[in-house]
């Protein structure tokens, strides 16, 4: 069998395709590494560096590798900063989308797993279930929305066959602890080893639950043949609140002679509680989050240390007005 995974540079891909080349699959991916980094690609697969939104490509691509699944990963997942660039927010996370659509209805791909996010709930009624109507709260969200519409209408004309995941707050080695507009574990690693203080919007006060990228391999594993049409929620049932997370940051830090800080910033316009209920992802994908997030930041902290010095990732805003100071330049 042989795989496609978008976004095969993100935490997601790396991780994922090194579970499948692991289980003998053949694997394809693609990304234009604007969020990831090459080094994070597994040599054993076979990497294409391109821009989903361009439509020709993606459907060279698809014609010459002709793959009988798809993962698609790629997605630029900011939410606080989508308002400001919401231009990028909808070419990279919608059109870029439409793209990979098109091309698996046009290469008669087996099925499509996409993962759509948390954010589509928006402020709805926490823990969220797949139930509930999503309300999103941030263009991030909307986009990601728009997409889970657009395939069910795809299955509706043409057949293809998906599965919608959603996750949030997946933390894990390959991360880009670069970027600083997400992965917000990763921010803080990254600040620590630089001797910055750890920062926090708001009071801290925000309940978010965090989750070990390694739980998700095999209930994406068994959505390649299972579950056509259904929506999962995949995401830790332990939740923290954000100064809570920071301390486990903090204290990671300290066992490994770091001394680090923290510093409270302006708040930001973002969902104050959020977090998901896992029934059927428990009950369908034997899914099980076992996640001891002292372990993963310990992990991550000791491959972040390994890496080389990467530049800090600053995106071209679209919109200043309102813009929050931490992340004026």
């Amino acid at each position: 069998m042989k795989v496609l995974i978008t976004g095969a540079a993100g935490l997601l891909g790396a991780n994922f395709s090194r579970h499948l080349l692991s289980k003998g699959y053949k694997v394809v991916g693609i990304d234009d590494l604007s969020g990831g980094y090459e080094d994070s690609v597994p040599s054993e697969m076979t990497f294409y560096k391109q821009d989903l939104s361009n439509r020709k490509v993606v459907e060279e691509i698809f014609s010459s590798e002709k793959p009988d699944y798809v993962f698609h990963f790629a997605a630029y997942a900011a939410e606080g900063l989508s308002p400001f660039i919401r231009n990028y927010n909808y070419t990279n996370n919608i059109l870029s989308s439409a793209n990979v659509i098109n091309a698996c209805i046009n290469n008669e791909i087996k099925k499509v797993v996409f993962t759509s996010s948390m954010a589509v709930y928006g402020v709805g009624n926490p823990p969220f279930t797949e139930s509930q109507l999503p309300t999103p709260e941030d263009p991030y969200g909307i986009a990601k929305y728009a997409v889970e519409m657009d395939l069910k209408l795809a299955h509706e004309m043409f057949g293809l066959k998906y599965s919608i995941v959603r996750p949030h707050n997946v933390v894990g080695i390959y991360q880009n602890i670069w970027d600083r507009y997400r992965n917000v574990i990763g921010i803080w690693i990254r600040k620590a080893l630089a001797g910055e203080p750890l920062t926090i919007f708001g009071d801290g006060t925000q309940i978010r639950a965090f989750s070990d990228i390694k739980f998700y391999m095999d209930p994406f594993e068994k959505l390649m043949t299972a579950h056509d049409g259904e929506i999962f929620n995949i995401g830790a049932d332990k939740h923290y609140t954000i100064n809570e997370a920071a301390e486990a940051v903090i204290n990671v830090a300290k066992e490994l002679g770091i001394n680090a800080t923290k510093v409270h910033l302006e708040p930001r316009n973002e969902v104050h509680t959020a977090y998901c209920d896992h029934t059927k992802a428990h009950k369908l994908l034997g899914f099980k989050d076992n996640t001891d997030l002292h372990e993963t930041i310990m992990k991550m902290f000791k491959w972040a240390q390994e890496q080389p010095n990467r530049p800090m990732k600053n995106m071209d805003y679209e919109i200043e007005k309102n813009m929050y100071s931490f992340w004026k330049k």
